[in-house]
């Protein structure tokens, strides 16, 4: 498989999944079939969309292929007719969450190594396209963010896996090891914060100190 065509297929499995989450939020909020698949495709899309407008590529990637989008809606009826077989709906988006997190980063990532852009840039859109299609559907769906929750490692996961690509890359390893690489990164730091509740140190505020 060649480069192109794997970046490819990390892009249609980030939209699946992401669909699906968004598709849970629309469950949370009771919306109707269309809200369904407007939440999906926000949330499937969003990320991408924003990559790639940055990037300043031909086309956004849903506009040149279509597929995206019917995906993400097809997702989204499936859900609305199935969210009520799930016992915890939060739970399952969670972690479908950091799944999609996982590999819309490894695509965000790949996007921008084949545009030919430096390791800064690489880091920021696989971090673009890993978090902002789930963003836009909290912030949307009325839910608390989960790239702001605290106590969890959300950004720092998206970061930490793309850090890891550029590093990997830059040592010599083939792009598809380096992307698989990022992938696994992104999910375990996202997973062991969930599960062991790994995170960084927050900051906690003090009283000013008094001039003697």
């Amino acid at each position: 498989m060649t480069p192109e065509a794997f970046v490819a297929v990390l892009d249609y499995w980030s939209v699946l999944i992401f669909a699906i989450t968004g598709a849970l939020v629309a469950s949370r909020a009771q919306l109707d079939p269309v809200g369904f698949v407007f939440m999906a495709a926000l949330t499937a899309v969003g990320g991408g969309t924003l990559r790639d407008l940055i990037l300043g590529r031909d086309m956004v990637f849903w506009v040149a292929q279509p597929a995206y989008v019917v995906i993400a809606a097809g997702a989204a009826l499936v859900v609305f007719w199935t969210a009520h077989l799930f016992e915890s709906r939060y739970k399952w988006l969670i972690w479908l969450d950091s799944i999609a997190l996982a590999v819309a980063v490894a695509a965000g990532v790949g996007v921008a190594i084949e545009g030919g852009f430096g390791p800064v840039i690489i880091t920021i859109m696989g971090v673009v396209t890993g978090t902002f299609g789930g963003l836009m559907r909290d912030v949307v769906g009325n839910e608390v963010p989960l790239v702001l929750k605290q106590g969890q490692l959300y950004l720092t996961a998206a970061f930490g896996g793309a850090v890891t690509a550029v590093i990997l890359m830059w040592a010599g390893l083939p792009q598809g090891q380096a992307l698989v690489a990022c992938s696994v990164v992104v999910w375990v730091l996202r997973a062991g914060s969930l599960h062991w509740g790994w995170q960084l140190p927050v900051y906690k505020p003090r009283p000013p100190r008094m001039r003697g």
